[in-house]
């Protein structure tokens, strides 16, 4: 009895334990770009490809690797991912350019799409009735992996060097490749398809489901949001507060609050639906971009901003991602294909344009750019906007 026990419960740690380091990958440069900058005398814009580039990455390993997932074991992708994964954080600790960075930063995103079959395996594996608390924690451990690299990464900068960063994080990979190989569990393939029409029914799957299409698109407009502020945050933070890369990751814990409301933001989804949860967590990113205007004048007011940031992409990210791979039990991984290209590009997107705006013209032009895509996600929400038709 206790082994069988034991059998059920260790896969399950194993995966939020390796959530939890995966996750911060493309995070621990969030606080670095300033002293990256810095030391190859570069600007926002420049640096602003490092994270352009890995959540790019992440787009990509999310639409041709994880829909895999429905083919062939899962446990196969994570292993072969998480070995490239630690050799991209070699290369990027002895980078000698943003340029190399850039590439490091675009391999990194594309093997941390991993993370997408940790999701669908737990997804698999959890009761019907309980999906959405389960989703919650595995989603809190992937939250407190990007707090503990956010923070991690600036201090490692100011006291260390920002290349050490990339050292921690690799020789934390090492430690858990061997268990993984040990114990992840393997997957049963719910599909024959080929590779050309596995991707084809990604796009189908996007013309049947109504829910997916707006869950999917209102995720983009947040990434949008989240992507960008977390883009421009510690370069804003230097220009305008002579905060260094120690503060700028220190904003990761206020910015990690969202932490907190995962599990109750499942738990919610399970009761009430999604329609409430998705709604609470649209109002949120509103006030939070509304703080982060009046960043210009005071650190508090950044503050505040992440924390009703992380909370209101949390919330609904939770309950989206329920709604999604509860749509379509027998295609989970292009279900989560669906949804993470939407929240991955949309990262991408506002990195790349919070960036060039904050060059351009300046904190109070990011925070309209965040304020646009919050509207428009609201919009979607309401069906005031629509997402296409359903295919008949």
């Amino acid at each position: 009895m206790l082994q069988t026990v034991n059998q059920r419960l260790d896969p399950v740690f194993l995966l939020v334990v390796s959530a939890f380091i995966v996750a911060g990958g493309i995070h621990y440069q969030t606080p670095m770009l300033a002293a990256i900058a810095a030391e190859f005398q570069a600007d926002a814009a420049t640096t602003g490809w490092i994270p352009t580039c890995s959540f790019g990455g992440m787009l990509v390993g999310i639409l041709f690797f994880v829909p895999l997932g429905d083919r062939i074991d899962k446990r196969a992708l994570v292993l072969a991912k998480i070995v490239v994964l630690a050799l991209a954080q070699a290369l990027m600790a002895a980078a000698p350019s943003i340029a190399v960075l850039a590439a490091g930063s675009l391999v990194t995103g594309i093997c941390s799409s991993l993370l997408q079959s940790f999701i669908a395996i737990t997804a698999e594996t959890a009761h019907p009735e309980h999906r959405g608390r389960a989703l919650g924690t595995q989603l809190a451990a992937m939250f407190s992996g990007i707090l503990f690299a956010r923070i991690v990464g600036g201090l490692i900068a100011t006291h260390i060097g920002w290349r050490y960063s990339y050292m921690l994080y690799g020789g934390m990979l090492l430690m858990i490749i061997p268990v993984l190989w040990a114990r992840l569990p393997s997957s049963r393939p719910t599909t024959q398809a080929s590779y050309r029409d596995l991707l084809w029914s990604i796009y189908r799957l996007l013309r049947a489901h109504d829910g997916i299409r707006r869950a999917a698109a209102i995720q983009f407009m947040f990434g949008i949001c989240y992507g960008g502020f977390w883009a421009v945050a510690a370069p804003m933070l230097a220009t305008l507060h002579r905060v260094g890369p120690t503060g700028a990751g220190l904003i990761g814990i206020p910015g990690a609050a969202g932490i907190l409301v995962a599990r109750p933001a499942g738990r919610w989804m399970d009761r009430a639906g999604i329609m409430p949860v998705v709604l609470t967590g649209i109002c949120a990113m509103l006030a939070a971009w509304i703080a982060i205007g009046f960043g210009v004048w005071s650190v508090a007011a950044v503050v505040v901003g992440a924390i009703l940031l992380d909370c209101g992409l949390r919330t609904a990210m939770v309950a989206n991602q329920t709604l999604v791979n509860s749509a379509v039990p027998d295609s989970r991984a292009r279900a989560n294909t669906l949804f993470g290209v939407h929240v991955w590009s949309g990262n991408a997107v506002g990195a790349f344009l919070t960036s060039w705006t904050f060059a351009h013209f300046g904190w109070l032009a990011v925070c309209g750019v965040a304020m646009t895509a919050t509207v428009i996600a609201l919009l979607i929400h309401l069906g005031v906007l629509p997402v296409g038709k359903t295919a008949e």
